[in-house]
């Protein structure tokens, strides 16, 4: 769950059932974006003319929020959240008067987003309500309602968190709340789009709970906001608008797009929480409050982190080896097989092993990822050429995904494996020097087993 803006434009929403929700604030003024342009939406579900009004705007508000990522499509919980104390289990939010939040009042509701207090006790701010804390009275009495409408799920989650001692004691959380809640402060100057775009990244996004570094006390580095930080096995990268560690090259479409899609062609794609939140909640979101966060996202201070992006040499990558190959998977499978024969061939004249870089990408990556690195974007396998992760002077995210591999955008997508346990830091380091160098277009790259190991231990 997020929060919407205390100046709330108008939230506006058209559903295939037949009817829109439109907030009482005038529209904003400053849509930049030719509306015709931008990616299809995916349609709302969890509306029904059956239900009020306000249910059915709260069933935006839960999307905006992102609540399923971790409470699940049912919201029955037991989704595991790792954090440096360690895993946090969501837990069942469905209207079961026994095991979920049935019992709840809307002012029960309230204290739980706004200070993660629940009935009986202090709630762990694995659940962002440092975030949520901005959330507005109207937002939180559409929720609410909307929450009523949802199926009961009578039974508890599968897991649930037990943390040791002294970390069990949940009023410890009364003296972090002092000192880390809110998350995230208003700022002056914005337009009424921006204002728009500010509470849905700061708060009911909650962008920062992922992509802002972690202070001592494990609240938010305010004076580093979307700077990037560790996330688990993955990386949150730099959001801020630098140029060359952030996404200051990105327009206010790409943007966009990628919060629409989860992809960006030879640059980024989403992968592990991120495809999470394109998933179940950015691909929902209507064209003005995309349009909102980007146009948001453009303006917040830029700051520069060491992780460099190595610029695109576009002459250096490949190109597809004919127009039909990423479609045609007869085509790829026999592209592939060739490629194959090819290099066992060259490498039984010459002498060379299966643990040649190309040999090994072959054989573990390229039956996913295509031979030239272009995949099958219709099947949801994703293309890697130019990715931003393959070019980062730090290589620690490719390392990542290559050894623990990655959940795509959307459910239909495939999962990546992760190859850790099957194949060697050293070979797992030759695949990384690969990848960079023929599909990022970095002129050389010299990841080795250490670098390798040093992620996977850290990671682990």
């Amino acid at each position: 769950m997020k929060p919407l803006s205390a100046i709330m434009p108008v939230l506006s929403f058209s559903m295939a059932l037949g009817f829109s929700l439109v907030s009482t604030v005038v529209r904003a003024e400053t849509v930049s974006l030719p509306m015709d342009t931008l990616p299809s939406r995916t349609t709302l579900p969890n509306v029904s003319p059956a239900n009020s009004a306000l249910a059915n705007r709260g069933a935006y508000v839960a999307r905006s929020a992102d609540c399923m990522a971790c409470h699940r499509e049912d919201y029955s919980g037991g989704v595991p959240i790792e954090t440096p104390i360690g895993n946090i289990y969501s837990t069942n939010i469905t209207p079961s008067k026994k095991y979920g939040i049935g019992n709840y009042t809307e002012a029960d509701l309230k204290k739980a987003l706004r200070r993660g207090r629940a009935p009986n006790h202090q709630i762990y701010p694995a659940m962002p309500y440092p975030s949520y804390h901005g959330m507005t009275d109207d937002d939180i009495s559409a929720l609410f309602a909307y929450f009523q409408t949802v199926p009961v799920v009578d039974k508890p989650p599968e897991k649930t968190t037990h943390l040791p001692f002294p970390l069990n004691i949940r009023s410890l959380m009364l003296a972090w709340n002092v000192i880390n809640v809110p998350a995230t402060e208003n700022r002056a100057g914005l337009t009424q789009t921006q204002q728009r775009g500010e509470y849905l990244v700061n708060n009911l996004e909650h962008c920062g709970t992922c992509h802002t570094p972690r202070n001592l006390t494990q609240g938010l580095d305010k004076d580093r906001y979307l700077s990037g930080a560790p996330l688990g096995k993955w990386f949150a990268p730099n959001i801020t608008p630098d140029n060359d560690t952030g996404i200051g090259l990105w327009s206010e479409m790409d943007i966009v797009t990628y919060l629409r899609t989860g992809t960006l062609d030879k640059r980024a794609y989403a992968g592990g929480p991120m495809a999470e939140a394109v998933a179940h909640s950015t691909r929902y979101l209507t064209d003005e409050d995309l349009i909102a966060m980007a146009s948001y996202l453009k303006v917040v201070p830029a700051i520069k982190t060491d992780d460099y992006l190595i610029p695109v040499n576009v002459s250096r990558l490949p190109q597809p080896v004919s127009d039909s190959i990423t479609y045609d998977l007869l085509e790829q499978k026999d592209y592939l097989a060739q490629a194959k024969t090819n290099t066992v061939s060259n490498a039984n004249k010459s002498g060379l092993n299966s643990n040649a870089p190309k040999d090994l990408y072959l054989a573990h990556c390229a039956s996913c990822h295509g031979v030239d690195g272009y995949a099958q974007p219709d099947a949801r396998y994703a293309s890697i050429v130019g990715l931003s992760s393959i070019r980062r002077v730090k290589p620690d995210a490719l390392v990542g995904v290559i050894a623990f591999g990655a959940k795509g955008a959307f459910n239909t997508a495939p999962k990546m494996p992760g190859f850790s346990k099957d194949l060697s830091p050293a070979q797992i380091a030759s695949i990384t020097n690969y990848v960079r160098v023929t599909f990022g277009g970095l002129p050389n790259s010299d990841v080795s087993a250490a670098d390798v190991t040093r992620v996977i231990k850290e990671k682990s």
